[in-house]
């Protein structure tokens, strides 16, 4: 049963969620603010943390932070409906996907189960992808440049495994979010073009500079042979 922290200071909200997420199996502990959610992450094992950005004592952003200094295990950060600057913060920082609140609980359900199904390493997948200095090994979740281990949240990951199997071709932002987040991509998403911009400069650092990702304008991305 995977194990998800629900961290948000509206009790009334976090008691709705906790039971509706429970119902959908899986085991679920809350936090009312991001001291209280980082001792929680000290404590236990999480395979998911649903992380508020409005909260007391330590916020959102903040909290995300902290935790992207020691764990990349996936984040889905509640952010307020229209509220554009927290939600590519948050992805900047490497949460993985974002809801509007107020948010319905088969929503974030939805998205929680989507994350984790493409987060958890490939089953009897021994295959190892490489080009060039690049080596992805999807059953590890492991991306190597010359032997050397790069940093990738999970929806960084799924990007780079997304576009390295297709690469030399072109692919849409439609088809990227389908596959690395597990849904559609709505009107006016950025979560595909924020979370790219940080595989790219990743990917550019350990190449020393050099640009491997393309922007195809008005087209997608394409990870370049």
């Amino acid at each position: 049963m995977d194990k998800i922290l629900l961290v948000d200071d509206d009790a009334e909200l976090v008691g709705m969620l906790k039971e509706y997420i429970e119902l959908e199996s899986f085991a679920v502990n809350t936090a009312h603010d991001g001291e209280s959610g980082l001792n929680a992450l000290q404590a236990e094992q999480y395979d998911l943390v649903v992380l508020d950005v409005m909260m007391p004592t330590l916020n959102g952003i903040e909290t995300l932070r902290k935790i992207r200094q020691t764990s990349n295990m996936p984040v889905i950060m509640l952010t307020a409906k229209g509220d554009d600057a927290d939600r590519i913060v948050g992805l900047e920082l490497g949460a993985d996907d974002y809801v509007a609140k107020p948010c319905t609980p088969r929503e974030l359900v939805a998205r929680i189960r989507a994350i984790l199904r493409r987060a958890k390493p490939a089953q009897n997948n021994t295959k190892t992808i490489t080009l060039n200095e690049l080596t992805i090994t999807p059953e590890q979740r492991r991306v190597e440049w010359s032997g050397v281990p790069l940093t990738l949240t999970s929806t960084e990951f799924n990007l780079l495994e997304v576009l390295v199997e297709r690469a030399g071709n072109v692919v849409s932002k439609q088809i990227l979010s389908e596959l690395a987040l597990g849904r559609p991509m709505a009107k006016f998403d950025r979560n595909i073009d924020v979370h790219m911009s940080s595989v790219r400069q990743k990917l550019s650092a350990a190449a020393g500079g050099k640009q491997l990702i393309q922007t195809v304008y008005r087209l997608g991305y394409q990870y370049l042979k």
